[in-house]
């Protein structure tokens, strides 16, 4: 009986699948996608512009971790702790920014492929609006709110 489970879940698995790419190919055929290509470059180069200001942002906490270390070696107990602290913000920013930039160079991996602006959930299109205030992301509103509700 399991093996019959496993293979009907398989099977709905498989169906579901191949309906997103079906909606996916019948919304590029029938000229419903929405990206256009002026759009996607638009978004491309925002996505540029947003990783090169992470690399740098990167590279200034590195620097200042390095200064960190350095006054860390020759202070008083006060000095650190408060460096201790600094360290513990550096860190933390620098996690955000390189979740955030993986995050934008798999929306550039995405528009190499043509799938740009597409949700990774569901398969239907982001929505524009979306994408300008976030261009990295990489599901439809309904699905991040979904995913969202799930992880609290």
């Amino acid at each position: 009986i399991k093996n019959k489970l496993c293979y009907s879940e398989f099977r709905i698995i498989l169906l579901y699948i191949k309906l997103i790419l079906f909606s996916i190919i019948r919304k590029m055929i029938l000229g419903e996608y929405d990206m256009d290509d002026t759009f996607i470059e638009e978004m491309k180069s925002k996505l540029l512009e947003q990783r090169s200001e992470i690399l740098k942002s990167l590279e200034i906490q590195s620097e200042d971790m390095r200064g960190l270390i350095k006054t860390v070696e020759s202070g008083d107990e006060a000095d650190v702790a408060s460096d201790a602290i600094d360290r513990t913000l550096l860190n933390a920013m620098g996690e955000q920014d390189a979740n955030r930039l993986q995050q934008i160079n798999n929306a550039l991996d995405r528009i190499k492929q043509g799938r740009y602006g597409l949700c990774l959930q569901c398969g239907s299109e982001i929505r524009k609006e979306r994408l300008e205030a976030i261009p990295y992301a990489f599901m439809c509103i309904g699905c991040a709110s979904e995913a969202e509700r799930k992880n609290r």
